[in-house]
């Protein structure tokens, strides 16, 4: 099993190749073609991606999150959530690397085998970095009305991070 996935991708594009040479497709026009294609889509996601992380910047930098974190204190601890992972929790729908570098330093400070890292864990997993997708990909897209994807991507964010001081608690203790 171990040798076919190890031969997939080369078969994969010799498969493709195969197929354009004997539909007499011009490989190399083709390839160009989407090349051009591909450089025009990263160009125009480059806006979009550069407002946000100057907003995500400014956020952080402004002691915003400290607060909101703060305010929703209580709230944690209803659902069980450890404040130390609130920053966490936060900051997943906005950014991928701005959560990763929380979640290194929970890991790093109480343990992957702590409740809090544990918690921490589950949320960095089963949750999605909704803003940066959604700012990026419908950006790039040129859609301005992401209609009922954005809210909906928050509330499985949402199910996440209230199902995770449960679930590590229930799962792990």
């Amino acid at each position: 099993m171990s040798r076919l996935a190890e031969l997939a991708v080369p078969l994969a594009v010799a498969g493709i190749l195969l197929a354009g040479l004997l539909r007499k497709v011009n490989l190399l026009d083709a390839f160009a073609a989407g090349a051009k294609q591909g450089l025009k889509t990263a160009a125009g996601m480059v806006p979009p991606l550069v407002l946000f992380l100057v907003v995500l910047g400014m956020f952080e930098a402004s002691g915003c999150l400290d607060a909101l974190c703060w305010a929703l204190k209580p709230l944690a601890g209803l659902l069980g959530i450890p404040q130390e992972v609130m920053p966490l929790a936060l900051l997943r729908p906005l950014s991928g690397s701005g959560s990763l570098a929380v979640f290194q330093d929970i890991l790093a400070q109480y343990g992957p085998d702590s409740l809090i890292g544990r918690t921490a864990s589950i949320i960095q997993s089963a949750s999605e970095t909704t803003f940066y997708t959604t700012a990026l990909y419908f950006g790039a897209a040129k859609v301005s009305r992401t209609r009922y994807a954005l809210p909906c991507s928050l509330l499985g964010d949402l199910a996440v991070i209230a199902s995770a001081g449960i679930l590590a608690r229930v799962l792990f203790s």
